[in-house]
Order: structure tokens, then sequence, then C-alpha cells
């Protein structure tokens, strides 16, 4: 009876580890739930600690979890009604590049987001406005 109940409970295990696959999109979409719900932690817990952010091609914006924590709570503080919907998402390997339409800014805006993911985080993202 033990062995049944071990191979159920490393069953459930198993399974359970399975549906929490970390792949490109599932980090993207966890930054992306992160940031609609304005949760600093949440939005920032797919990112390398490194990070950097650009404005798209090459222009270094941020650099490190630090100061997007620093930029990013500001502006979440600010925009109580912001929200950001992906109308069209790309996976390439270990790229994402989200259509974004943002709201709750005063002016709502279309921006596109590549996030490009090395071991696990997203390293780098590029911004086109």
């Amino acid at each position: 009876m033990k062995k049944l109940f071990f191979f159920l409970f490393l069953l459930t295990n198993l399974t359970f580890a399975q549906t929490q696959e970390i792949t490109p999109e599932t980090l993207a979409q966890k930054q992306l739930n992160g940031y609609n719900a304005r949760d600093i932690e949440a939005f920032l817990e797919p990112y390398a600690d490194d990070v950097e952010i650009y404005t798209f091609p090459n222009t270094l914006r941020m650099k490190g979890k630090d100061e997007m924590r620093k930029s990013y709570d500001t502006y979440f503080q600010k925009t109580p009604n912001l929200h950001c919907e992906i109308k069209n998402r790309i996976i390439q390997g270990n790229t994402v590049i989200d259509k974004e339409y943002i709201t709750g800014t005063g002016t709502p805006f279309e921006a596109t987001a590549i996030y490009q993911i090395e071991n696990n985080k997203i390293k780098r993202v590029y911004f086109v406005r």
C-alpha cells in the first residue's frame, strides 16, 4: 500500500512539474501578468538579474533588476489603470516578439517588445515604438 501511495505521489508531482515547464512564452506571459497586476515582484521574477532593456535597435535604457524595480515600481504606482493587451505574439526559438496595445497611461499606444531568453530568464528586451 505504501508503494502505491508513493507511486501516486511521484506521478502527481511529475505531472505538476510538466505543466510548469519554463519556456520563452511562459516567461513572457509571466512578466505580462505581473505588469497588468502592477505587481512588481511578479513582474520582475522572469527577468535575469543583469537584464538589459533597450530602445530598438541598440540604445540601452536600463540594466539590472534593481534599476527596473525603481523605474517600474514608480510607473505602476502612478498608473492604476495600466493594462497591456497582446495583439500578436511570435515565438521563434528563444525569442518572443509581442505586438502590444497599452492603455491606462492617458493616450493608448502600440509598441513591440522583443524578449530574448537565456538560461530560463529574460536577458534582453528591445522596445520598438
